[in-house]
């Protein structure tokens, strides 16, 4: 239970309890902390149930069907899709080249794939795959300095071949932001279908797979504040016709088939303590999506004047390149820069030092830091949550 007695950001934290340690924790984008509840489910599953598999022919192997039944329905609510679309796997990554497999027999010379140039590799790599069965792909680059995506330049790559477009809802680098619905419209006019990486959007953007119009949508629970898993939602429509490798026994287009092997039970049901705390958070006794948009409309509240300090205190000191826009237009809450004459590690090896953890790389965005000249050295970056302080801003920029 969130305790009422403290002003919200304040209640926010005491449900995390990696924050007690006094650190200032902005690395958020390479994994988000777990509130208590999701901790505690994940606990008392291994307690009741250790590695108890499903198994129909008896209850606690039942009971791990129906768990397994009611985490697909609540992660369809985050989506606003429906539970027999939804898949769940260790990681977005996975899920990704298992699509992928499936696109392999389906295309091959004379088919195109367009890869935005803001992808983290999870959103490239499995489609650059398709070139060793003869698929073209082709990168849709951002535009230095600001690193947007333009749909002129989309336009330019686009043909009656193009099978496939991947786009990020949000830089898991440089934070910023695309126009996803804009961006399948443009895609789905000219025939082709997209798959859209929403692993960095979804801490701060409640997904939206109606109104976003893509095919596919991924994201990772473990950036959403729970445990490690991954996400992908496929277009009932294609379900059918996607002709992944899978067991033998599973039907045709049946969900499962991409999932592969025995799920992680325990980490299933830390997910639904987390989406149990986002309920809480939207002020809702029973986890629907209105409940959900309300706890996002909170994050933003929380989010926006954190976010605004780090961007423009950043934007505005004369030893720091900050990289991708300039301030919070178009953007999330997640900077990439460099201090003059000091390499990221070393940068962030000095913050975390002092308690400030960062981090230093290129954190698989091979392509818009190779396009900004970054790379592989990479960039510092910072990335924030809901639960982040004012506080912990302050110490950066003092650190920096």
């Amino acid at each position: 239970m969130i305790p009422a007695t403290l002003p919200l950001a304040h209640r926010l934290r005491q449900q995390f309890p990696p924050l007690a340690a006094g650190r200032a924790y902005l690395d958020n984008a390479a994994g988000g902390l777990l509130p208590l509840r999701a901790i505690e489910a994940i606990t008392a599953h291994l307690m009741r149930y250790g590695a108890t598999n499903a198994m129909p022919s008896h209850q606690p192997g039942a009971e791990m069907l129906a768990l397994k039944h009611r985490v697909r329905e609540a992660t369809a609510l985050f989506l606003n899709a429906q539970p027999e679309d939804v898949a769940l796997a260790q990681s977005a990554t996975a899920l990704a080249f298992r699509l992928s497999a499936a696109f392999a027999r389906l295309w091959g010379p004379g088919d195109e794939v367009i890869v935005s140039g803001l992808e983290h590799e999870a959103n490239a790599s499995p489609w650059r795959e398709l070139e060793h069965v003869g698929v073209t792909v082709k990168i849709w680059h951002a535009r230095v300095p600001e690193m947007r995506l333009h749909a002129d330049d989309l336009a330019e790559l686009l043909s009656d071949k193009t099978r496939l477009v991947a786009v990020t809802a949000a830089s898991n680098a440089l934070g910023v932001t695309v126009d996803i619905p804009a961006v399948t419209a443009q895609v789905r006019a000219a025939g082709g279908w997209t798959v859209v990486d929403a692993v960095h959007a979804s801490p701060h953007t409640l997904p939206d797979v109606g109104a976003w119009g893509a095919d596919f949508v991924m994201f990772s629970p473990y950036k959403v504040f729970g445990p490690h898993l991954g996400a992908l939602w496929i277009k009932p429509e294609h379900r059918a016709h996607l002709p992944w490798p899978k067991l033998s026994f599973v039907p045709d287009g049946e969900i499962i088939g991409i999932e592969y092997g025995t799920p992680q039970y325990e980490l299933l049901a830390g997910w639904l303590g987390t989406l149990d705390y986002l309920r809480e958070l939207g002020e809702s006794d029973e986890l629907t999506r209105a409940a959900l948009v309300s706890a996002y409309a909170r994050i933003a509240e929380l989010e926006g004047p954190v976010a605004e300090r780090l961007i423009s205190e950043l934007a505005g000191m004369e030893n720091v390149t900050l990289y991708g826009p300039q301030d919070m237009t178009g953007r999330v809450g997640t900077a990439a820069f460099r201090v003059d004459g000091e390499a990221p590690d070393r940068t962030a090896a000095r913050l975390t030092a002092a308690g400030v953890d960062v981090a230093a790389g290129h954190f698989y965005a091979v392509q818009p830091l190779k396009d900004l000249g970054l790379y592989p050295e990479g960039v510092v970056r910072v990335s924030i949550a809901h639960y982040t302080s004012m506080e912990d801003v302050e110490r950066l920029l003092a650190g920096i």
